[in-house]
């Protein structure tokens, strides 16, 4: 593995988080990274991260996705080095990346909903972070 899965920071968790939602159809889009390389660089929560280990989650996350229950240990992983008070943090850094491209996929909703139940997101909480992730991602009519 890329890494040791028990180094994963808070932040790299995120990262994880975000990484899991664009493989998860199998096709990480440019408009994902870019927004993924935005959010760390800009979003408190990353102040203190350095952005080149994007590089060394995502190898965590491609090599997961590889294994049977990669999966699961991927969100055993989170829950454990995760602090609870940011699993809606990062749900809805997730639904950002969703987003980002304009066009949510099959794939990435049962990510998403994936993500809701491992991490326990209420769903009053869930609806809410989904529709300020559709209001800060809509285009123009006829666009």
């Amino acid at each position: 593995m890329a890494d040791l899965p028990h180094s994963l920071t808070p932040q790299d968790c995120l990262v994880a988080t975000m990484i899991a939602v664009s493989l998860s159809d199998e096709n990480m889009r440019t408009s994902e990274l870019v927004t993924i390389e935005t959010i760390v660089n800009h979003m408190p929560v990353f102040a203190n991260f350095d952005p080149d280990r994007i590089k060394t989650v995502s190898s965590v996350v491609f090599d997961l996705f590889g294994e049977e229950d990669g999966l699961d240990a991927l969100f055993g992983l989170i829950r454990e080095n995760l602090p609870e008070p940011l699993f809606e943090t990062a749900y809805a850094l997730a639904c950002d990346v969703a987003a980002a491209d304009g066009h949510t996929y099959e794939a990435e909703l049962q990510m998403l909903a994936e993500i809701r139940y491992e991490l326990a997101i209420d769903r009053l909480h869930a609806a809410a972070i989904e529709r300020g992730a559709r209001a800060r991602y809509a285009t123009l009519p006829n666009e």
